[in-house]
């Protein structure tokens, strides 16, 4: 088989694996990367009884645009060294014993394959992951090989983000972040006892979260020189949504932790979608939206400065989902307590529904030439007023809104 028809046979399911970043703009796409329209399609199609996920925006080969955390756009090769897999984890289209097409790529194979896309501008980047064949330290070794022969061999000083297999030792993480721009491991599920029911013979600490401890760890405790390009890659992980009876509670108390204390640069959440042939076929499947809410939390615990007890669960454990939960945050906090933008701090202008982190910056420079006044003051300064309105004072007075639109 050749290399084209192996990157073919291994995209099929590469949409399962978030990567990278997508551009976001707040008046049309959601956090999670789809448009409301998306959305709203993937909703009907569920409740029509379809389990059809949303369209995959890929090529044959596995290639998808993606946005780096310095804002450029690339085309990301998004594959797999292999396809074959030694785990039967409940819902992976890749499990073991699953009767399908496998696809197998040795290190200097890949390496070479994308090395030819890379230099005739099919692709730039490369996301990279693997089934696990040979345990997962063995499988570790053979995608830091493919990597090592491209930057050493190959002298490919371009973007890498480096799948961390379950099993991978501590000074294969420490190598895998002297080659790659970003690494990431798939807890899949918040706890051992969720993960137990999704994936039964993966251990949660000991093969999933150590590895992101371990990563943490030597970014605090090793000079970022060691890195690749001087400095330590980013760290990310992956959660699949509504396939075992979690509730969003659980998620985000986990990821919470990620965020504070290992400094994760992102987590995904991958609203589960049944596969056939696996024991979770006739699974429903997931709200596409309940994704989007998880997203939208994850945010406000990353860079709006929420705690976890600010969010707004029901007592079941879940969101809602027809509010966006930084809205529902104000509307219990601030209807009559509004934020007077000329005064507040930066904590308290993150809290206020339409001002992003930038918004913010924006107003605080503002502020120092003069008194903010009217909604036509704000939007100038990138906010999205008809969110911001009930929430606000401006100069003491609530700007003149209709409460009916928010």
């Amino acid at each position: 088989m050749d290399a084209a028809n192996k990157l073919q046979l291994l995209s099929d399911n590469s949409s399962l694996e978030p990567m990278e970043e997508r551009r976001i703009d707040p008046t049309q796409l959601a956090p999670c990367g789809h448009s409301p329209a998306e959305l709203k399609r993937a909703t009907e199609q569920l409740q029509a009884g379809s389990s059809s996920s949303l369209k995959a925006k890929q090529d044959s080969l596995g290639i998808h645009h993606a946005v780096m955390p310095g804002g450029k756009t690339i085309a990301l090769l998004k594959t797999m060294l292999t396809s074959a897999c030694e785990r039967d984890c409940y819902y992976c289209p890749f499990r073991a014993g699953r009767d399908f097409r496998r696809a197998t790529f040795k290190p200097d194979e890949m390496a070479k394959t994308f090395n030819d896309l890379q230099r005739s501008r099919v692709a730039e980047g490369l996301f990279l992951s693997s089934g696990i064949a040979g345990g997962g330290s063995r499988t570790q070794d053979r995608l830091i090989d493919t990597i090592e022969v491209l930057r050493n061999n190959l002298h490919y000083r371009g973007y890498v983000h480096l799948k961390i297999m379950p099993g991978t030792e501590r000074d294969q993480v420490l190598r895998a972040m002297q080659l790659a721009d970003r690494i990431s491991i798939n807890l899949e599920a918040p706890n051992s006892a969720r993960l137990a029911d999704l994936a039964p013979h993966k251990i949660f600490l000991e093969e999933l979260l150590k590895p992101l401890q371990w990563a943490e760890e030597i970014r605090q405790t090793q000079p970022a020189r060691l890195g690749w390009n001087g400095k330590w890659p980013s760290l990310t992980t992956q959660f699949v949504v509504g396939a075992v009876g979690e509730n969003d509670l659980e998620i985000l108390s986990t990821t919470a932790y990620l965020t504070k204390q290992l400094r994760l640069a992102r987590a995904y959440f991958s609203a589960f979608n049944p596969v056939k042939d696996t024991p979770l076929e006739n699974h429903a499947p997931e709200n596409p939206w309940r994704e989007h809410r998880l997203y939208q939390s994850s945010f406000l615990l990353r860079d709006y400065g929420f705690d976890l007890e600010d969010l707004p669960f029901l007592p079941n454990g879940y969101l809602p989902l027809d509010i966006d939960p930084k809205v529902a945050w104000a509307k219990q906090n601030l209807v009559e307590q509004p934020i007077e933008v000329n005064r507040a701090d930066r904590r308290e202008l993150l809290r206020v529904p339409g001002i992003g982190p930038k918004g913010v910056d924006a107003i605080i420079v503002a502020r120092r030439a003069g008194t903010l006044r009217e909604l036509k003051d704000l939007k100038t300064l990138g906010v999205l007023v008809a969110r911001a309105a009930p929430f606000v004072l401006l100069n003491g007075q609530r700007p003149n809104w209709q409460l009916s639109l928010w």
